[in-house]
């Protein structure tokens, strides 16, 4: 993939947009483009925007925010033909354990995703189960900044696709910029300005890291997914709709 081309939103509400497809998995099969989106937050979706997210025809979008920051915030706007679920992966807030700066930031991130994959289990298979359904696509999942939760569950689902890690790290990755855009319009546009943010940047280690952990405690991606409650018949689906 270009990673010049994915690495800038289309929309200028959003900043961190883009097709999930493209990737080689299982058997040198690609992902499907335009079945699978990621995102930041979409309720800024508006003017022309709108009418370009329209016209991809998304018919679900999966929002891993907290319920906080729905209601802070605000969902998707409405659109004919589009299901909105709301999916929160049960997590620690990151304030309990912050960043401290100077140390290892991909060891820091690899280790919040590693406690979001044990306390977050049902959301994430929930997450991935849609996904599965090859009649709710094109699918866009989103949270707030669209690196974190997002990164999760979009580098599970790459992953049970047969993707290479380094792959999946690579597009992961690509939310740091992403992450900058959007903490430059969260210092100018909004009114919460002292308060803190977790780390914007994505080190593709951190997803390595993490994926190889989750290996070495499930034996596979697969199994963990398995252990989150995803079906044999959900990752037969999820390769069957979403491989060439």
């Amino acid at each position: 993939m270009d990673t010049a081309e994915v690495n800038r939103s289309p929309f200028a509400t959003l900043f961190n947009f883009r097709d999930v497809g493209g990737h080689v998995g299982h058997d040198g099969r690609a992902v499907r483009p335009g079945r699978l989106y990621r995102s930041d937050s979409l309720h800024r979706l508006d003017g022309a925007d709108r009418e370009a997210f329209a016209a991809l025809g998304v018919r679900t979008v999966i929002d891993l925010r907290r319920p906080h920051e729905v209601e802070r915030d605000g969902r998707v706007p409405h659109f004919d033909g589009l299901t909105w679920h709301h999916v929160h992966p049960e997590h620690a807030e990151w304030g309990e354990t912050p960043y401290r700066p100077g140390s290892d930031q991909a060891r820091y991130l690899a280790d919040r995703y590693a406690d979001l994959a044990a306390t977050g289990t049902a959301g994430l298979a929930r997450a991935v189960g849609l996904i599965a359904e090859a009649a709710n696509a094109p699918v866009v999942v989103h949270c707030v900044v669209g690196k974190d939760r997002t990164g999760l569950v979009c580098g599970l689902t790459l992953a049970a696709l047969g993707v290479a890690d380094d792959d999946i790290a690579a597009d992961y990755a690509l939310s740091t910029a992403a992450g900058e855009r959007f903490h430059a319009w969260y210092a100018a546009y909004t009114q919460r300005t002292g308060q803190s943010l977790p780390p914007l940047t994505c080190p593709a280690e951190a997803m390595t890291l993490f994926l190889a952990e989750l290996r070495v405690a499930h034996g596979s991606v697969e199994g963990y997914l398995r252990h989150a409650g995803v079906t044999e018949a959900q990752l037969a689906a999820l390769r069957t709709h979403l491989l060439t």
